[in-house]
């Protein structure tokens, strides 16, 4: 009778723990998918359209640094950019804090 119990609870054990493979994955594989579609790909999306928007600033732009300052761009450099914040009052941005374009000439408006 000892036997037969012994062989009955290898027997059981035996074919349970050999499930591995592409199952042991899975979940994984699920969550970085969501971890993908949720945070990465649209945190991409954003700095590639901020990264348009600053490639496209022109002279006459208002615009506003991650700062707070609202502004006229006057004058462009590769990375600095001298935006009038005041009648007679220019000041120099880096072309990165430029958080966002408030208005653009109304020659430069593309419809």
């Amino acid at each position: 009778m000892i036997n037969l119990v012994y062989a009955m609870g290898t027997g059981g054990a035996g074919g349970a723990g050999g499930g591995g493979g592409l199952g042991a994955f899975l979940p994984l594989i699920i969550i970085f998918a969501i971890f993908y579609f949720l945070l990465i790909r649209p945190q991409q999306r954003k700095a590639k359209q901020h990264k348009q928007l600053l490639a496209d600033l022109r002279k006459g732009d208002k615009v506003v640094s991650s700062g707070g300052l609202h502004g006229l761009v006057t004058g462009m450099s590769d990375d600095v950019l001298t935006v009038e914040i005041s009648p007679k009052v220019r000041v120099k941005i880096s072309r990165g804090s430029i958080s966002g374009v408030i208005s653009r000439p109304e020659a430069q408006v593309k419809e």
